[in-house]
């Protein structure tokens, strides 16, 4: 096996000074910078919506678990707003503008907007269950998707898909099953 990798510096260099004004972007992105921000923003519209969602559902439970469920919620939802947060950086970095446009979140976002009764614990807790595996699904389509084209992106969806599986796993434990 030979190794053929040589580093054209001289090149990199001339190139890097072509277009400073992309930023981080440079002629060796390797997808469409649109294409993922646009995808980033609808990233952006799920996190939103599921931090809704946590915020509403920890607010309005009531009933005997209440402290327990509501804290898990009240946590998520923090975590929630981070991931939107992050990505909504991450599409600054691209050079594209964060939407969080309240008229289109729910028309963007992956996952639903739920409300429950409020002494419906299960319900809660199975809603934002079936968010998390559907969030979870679709980043994992992502990061398939980015490859090695943007490891930034796919980096930064990967970290948020590791603590949404973490969501899942403790939603499940609030159910017992």
């Amino acid at each position: 096996m030979t190794d053929d990798f040589v580093l054209d510096v001289s090149r990199i260099r001339a190139e890097a000074r072509q277009r400073m004004e992309t930023g981080p972007v440079t002629d060796t992105y390797g997808l469409d910078k649109d294409r993922v921000i646009g995808i980033l923003n609808d990233v952006i519209a799920t996190e939103v919506v599921c931090w809704l969602r946590y915020t509403r559902h920890a607010i309005s439970a009531t009933g005997i678990d209440r402290a327990q469920v509501s804290a898990e919620f009240t946590e998520h939802a923090a975590a929630e707003m981070r991931h939107a947060v992050r990505a909504a950086e991450r599409v600054s970095q691209l050079g594209g503008d964060p939407d969080f446009d309240p008229a289109t979140l729910t028309q963007r976002a992956h996952t639903d907007y739920t409300t429950p009764p409020d002494a419906d614990l299960k319900a809660m807790l199975e809603n934002n269950l079936l968010a998390e595996r559907i969030v979870i699904s679709t980043y994992q389509e992502i990061v398939r998707w980015l490859g090695d084209d943007d490891p930034t992106t796919r980096r930064l969806l990967e970290s948020i898909l590791e603590e949404e599986e973490e969501h899942a796993d403790d939603l499940v434990d609030l159910l017992g099953v």
